[in-house]
């Protein structure tokens, strides 16, 4: 099984792990770091090190009240002008965090902190800011105490000082306290389980932006004020509360605060209540916009003495006090932003927030221009498109395309069969129907038919229906079927492929994938190259091994149907991996297996070592997930000669007639293991893209 390092996360609650993966994100930039080498490559020491330049994505400033000069400090950029460090060990973080000089300390590593709620004292003119998604800081926090400022906190995970008491009074473990500074940013971090707050903005600390991070699984999450004075500046932008109690935020005696393009949810079924959501107190002006509440109790509270201004919500099964009143102000006055639509918040934020593989100076809304911007070619079976078939859009795309090209594909069937050719990225194929039942394509090649030209069989991959070999690529809104007839046709190799993928940074979303043996593989370019793949909210059915391959895979939020096989029999195996030593392999997550087949027929996987390569590994982790009594008590299966205990297989915390208890014959992951089989573990530096 995998090395753990981790310690386990104390939760308080016994529900489904929230990974906050997206169903979209946001490119954000090119890629400046995101291995957990950091920003040296493969040359980084394993202790600090220093360069002599910072990374481009060090430069960046902040937007909001932190971007306004005052105080004698103009904007906030954190320590681009001094060295850069990255640090793996709290000491080295405690000692670049509480230097006099400035400093880009990068964080490479999951850093415990000692004691548990230990806060390291930051001094100005710092950025701390996390490797890819591997700086972790857990059991404690940061303290910008009175006077310091121009301070970036930035793609960290700050997790897990919970002390096992919920309204915690004895314990003031925040992720980020501040008493009294100003010119701070926080941005794009990951937020979650404290014994206090996740954010305390206190004592008059002011010109704060907080920014894209995802706050969560926690009690009194985000405070502002503790003080008389009506002194604080603050924007708070597209960030995610979700699970949080209350303080969402409490917002007293604020000069000046502005929300926007917030989403704030209460899901349904949790032993999370929310209490309240934005709360004006005091003397505090707010102005509130383009935010989206779902679930809330007391979406938007306000004292008497205090001021809210809405513009453009969202409210959603809310319920309780929905306030505003009074003047405030004009941030534009103050600095220039743009509002994202609000129907598009929650998508946005699912999939934007919190660390990102890559930051550049860019925002959500970049990548929602770049969308817009995007080609698009339409096509229409009955001729009311610019092209009758599928593949003859994909043909019309330019060669070594630099920017997406979108293929709107109008409701029908589409009898044919589709390539995406690895020249061609960022290409997204997409259903325009209401369902993605209106926009079929499909055919029926199996890999034993002979081609028309007499050149051979097709083999397993040539029999797919559809190929996607291009980078960066998309399949949206639709349905791929692979038709092929075993019964008529038990005379040859009898594997059809309904969709194929060999390429990296694929994500197939809202699709239903239909076939028998073999229905979705899922390679790389060649078997020393990355290939990942985010399968989510959609549907694949089959029998034998019907999602496989060597690429990293994570199937989320789906359903996986198994059929019958052709002669009416219920036997199969849903996953069948050849996961390439030191890579993931497929990853079943918040999904259902189900189907009308005998109890007791069907392995979640067996072990595929092609041609009997003794050099793969294969992998496949069933998580969190509802399995039928379909699967078998003892759910994995030798392959090949291969035996699977030799290999990587194992479930956490799944549910339903099938899930089964652990034995030796039903590995199931520790909590502790379970931190390192996350859907962020499997993605790494890459966050799929709402494009």
């Amino acid at each position: 099984m995998t090395d753990i390092r981790r310690k386990p996360r104390h939760r308080r609650r016994r529900t489904a792990v929230a990974v906050g993966v997206p169903l979209a994100l946001t490119a954000a930039g090119t890629l400046a770091y995101g291995t957990d080498l950091g920003v040296f490559g493969a040359d980084a020491q394993a202790g600090a090190s220093a360069a002599t330049a910072a990374p481009a994505w060090a430069t960046a400033t902040a937007d909001g009240f932190a971007s306004v000069d005052s105080l004698g400090q103009n904007g906030t950029y954190g320590g681009r002008d001094g060295r850069t460090v990255t640090v793996k060990t709290l000491a080295d973080l405690e000692k670049y965090a509480t230097a006099a000089e400035p400093y880009v300390i990068v964080v490479a590593a999951t850093i415990d902190m000692n004691p548990v709620g230990k806060e390291i004292k930051v001094a100005s003119d710092k950025t701390i800011v996390g490797s890819g998604t591997s700086g972790q800081i857990v059991g404690g926090g940061f303290f910008l105490g009175p006077g310091v400022h121009n301070v970036i906190i930035r793609n960290l995970t700050i997790r897990d000082a919970y002390q096992g008491i919920w309204n915690d009074k004895d314990h003031d473990f925040d992720a980020i306290q501040m008493d009294g500074a100003h010119h701070v940013w926080i941005d794009h971090n990951d937020l979650r389980h404290m014994a206090d707050g996740l954010i305390d903005v206190r004592k008059d600390s002011t010109n704060v932006t907080v920014s894209w991070n995802k706050l969560s699984d926690n009690n009194k999450t985000f405070g502002i004020g503790w003080t008389t004075n009506v002194v604080t500046d603050i924007t708070i932008h597209h960030n995610w509360f979700r699970e949080t109690e209350q303080r969402n935020p409490s917002t007293d005696n604020a000069a000046h605060a502005h929300l926007y393009n917030n989403f704030l949810e209460d899901a349904a079924g949790t032993t999370i209540k929310s209490s309240y959501g934005n709360y004006s107190r005091g003397g505090t002006k707010m102005v509130l916009e383009n935010s989206y509440f779902q679930g809330m109790n007391n979406p938007v509270t306000r004292d008497s003495t205090a001021t809210i201004v809405q513009r453009g919500n969202t409210f959603v099964g809310t319920s309780g006090r929905n306030e505003s009143g009074g003047t405030a102000f004009d941030p534009k006055s103050f600095y220039a932003y743009t509002l994202d639509k609000t129907a598009d918040v929650p998508a946005l934020l699912r999939s934007g927030v919190g660390p990102r593989g890559s930051i550049g100076t860019t925002a959500a809304t970049t990548a929602s221009t770049k969308a817009a911007a995007a080609t698009t070619l339409t096509v229409a079976a009955d001729g009311s498109g610019q092209y009758r078939t599928v593949q003859a859009a994909v043909n019309a795309v330019p060669a070594n395309n630099p920017s997406r090209v979108v293929i709107s594909v109008k409701p029908g069937t589409y009898r044919e069969v589709v390539k995406v050719p690895s020249n061609k990225p960022h290409v997204t194929i997409q259903g325009s129907g209401a369902s993605r039942k209106d926009t079929v394509i499909v055919y029926g090649n199996a890999a034993g038919m002979t081609k028309p030209d007499g050149s051979g069989t097709y083999g397993t991959p040539g029999s797919a229906t559809m190929s996607v070999q291009s980078d960066d690529s998309q399949v949206r809104n639709l349905t791929v079927t692979n038709d092929f007839d075993e019964s008529k046709h038990q005379d040859i190799a009898n594997q059809a492929v309904a969709l194929l993928t060999q390429a990296d940074r694929i994500v197939l979303d809202g699709v239903i994938v239909n076939g028998d043996q073999d229905t979705l593989e899922l390679e790389t370019a060649a078997k020393d190259k990355l290939g990942r793949v985010y399968i989510s909210n959609s549907y694949i059915t089959g029998n034998v091994d019907f999602i496989f391959g060597r690429a990293t895979v994570v199937v989320d939020k789906s359903v996986i149907t198994l059929k019958k096989r052709w002669n009416g029999t219920s036997a199969g195996y849903v996953t069948a991996p050849s996961t390439p030593a030191n890579r993931k392999g497929i990853l079943i997550n918040r999904s259902a297996i189900n189907g009308d087949v005998t109890a007791g027929s069907f392995f979640l996987g067996r072990n595929w070592h092609p041609g009997g390569d003794t050099t793969v590994d294969p992998q496949a982790t069933v998580r969190d997930t509802t399995l039928s009594a379909a699967i078998k008590s003892t759910p994995w299966s030798d392959m090949g000669g291969f035996s699977w205990k030799e290999d990587r297989f194992a479930e956490y915390r799944n549910t339903g007639a099938g899930a089964g208890t652990a034995s030796s014959n039903r590995p199931h992951l520790t909590d502790t293991q379970a931190t390192d089989q996350e859907v962020t573990d499997w993605l790494g530096d890459w966050t799929p893209s709402a494009s």
